[in-house]
């Protein structure tokens, strides 16, 4: 049995909304009850529509975002307890890759100089400093030639092996990836999962992979986790997630992927309605104004994430 690296804990992350200086404040739930864990060495997928809380989750998690509530448990410990000191140490061994690396590379600095900072932030010596960046940049398909280079100088696949570069400096155990080929041509694409998957064998990462393309997920992830309106409402291995869907959302998501075989006919379910305001969502469960399966019981009470057939589901069509 694996060992769990991280464990996420009932976390919540609300964001205020003032409406006017003589109106009561609201409330965003980005993200909601959120408890999953992620084994040592694993893929774990998080799928879901745009502003599900995929993003929110995974900052909140290496709290670049600070969460409301809940506990992150990575290694056994409480990060949320720590402080600023004892996180930035802990920070070498989680890192994230970002969607756009045009975005998320400074373009007044050298490639050099952007891939110096995480280890001149944790006190590496600038002779280890060069060995150590030359080494990373070929081990992500890139040459010591390009350190000279700017960011605009750069393909967007070669930016995002630059952001994976950096990511990997450090050499973290658990590296988050958000919507990491997402802004890359198809082509690209296959070439930057590739690479992820054969440095999460050289150096044993653990991915947390955030995406709403599920082909992406399907190629790359050993479990998905699919959220809905900040809450997770099913969890289960990728195998069993993709050839059986339980979640009426989740059996929406998987039909709306393209079929490649002309021949092959596949009845698509298309939701009905626009997603519920974040701010004020659904009494009850959330996924009911839009579930063709929705009971009374489900416009009153929301479900709970359980166990049914071998995974984590929330829908009264499965409670016992």
């Amino acid at each position: 049995m694996k060992t769990p690296l991280l464990q996420v804990k009932n976390l919540n992350k609300k964001f205020l909304v003032r409406k006017g200086w003589f109106q009561p404040p609201s409330y965003v739930h980005a993200v909601h009850g959120v408890n999953m864990t992620v084994n040592a060495g694993e893929t774990l997928g998080i799928v879901g529509e745009s502003g599900c809380g995929k993003s929110t989750l995974g900052r909140c998690i290496l709290r670049l975002i600070e969460p409301t509530d809940g506990e992150i448990v990575f290694e056994g410990q409480n990060i949320r307890s720590l402080q600023k000191p004892d996180m930035k140490k802990l920070r070498r061994d989680m890192q994230m890759v970002f969607q756009n690396p045009f975005d998320t590379l400074n373009p007044k600095l050298t490639i050099q100089h952007i891939l110096s900072e995480p280890l001149i932030a944790h006190g590496i010596q600038k002779r280890e400093r060069t060995a150590m960046i030359e080494e990373t940049l070929e081990i992500v398909g890139l040459n010591k030639s390009h350190l000279s280079r700017y960011a605009h100088e750069f393909s967007g696949g070669q930016r995002q092996r630059i952001g994976i570069a950096r990511a990997l400096m450090l050499r973290p155990k658990l590296i988050i990836a958000d919507e990491p080929v997402s802004a890359l041509d198809v082509s690209i694409q296959s070439q930057i999962l590739n690479l992820l998957q054969d440095l999460q064998e050289q150096f044993s990462l653990t991915y947390l992979f955030i995406s709403h393309d599920l082909s992406v997920v399907e190629h790359i992830a050993d479990r998905v986790a699919v959220m809905y309106l900040g809450e997770v409402i099913e969890l289960a291995k990728k195998e069993e997630l993709f050839q059986r869907p339980m979640h009426p959302y989740t059996q929406s998501l998987l039909s709306a992927i393209p079929i490649t075989d002309p021949d092959e006919k596949k009845e698509r379910i298309m939701l009905t309605g626009d997603l519920p305001s974040p701010s004020n969502p659904p009494k009850g469960c959330k996924f009911h104004p839009r579930c063709w399966a929705c009971m009374d019981v489900c416009k009153t009470e929301a479900p709970l994430l359980t166990e049914a057939d071998g995974r984590l589901v929330a829908c009264h069509l499965y409670e016992k």
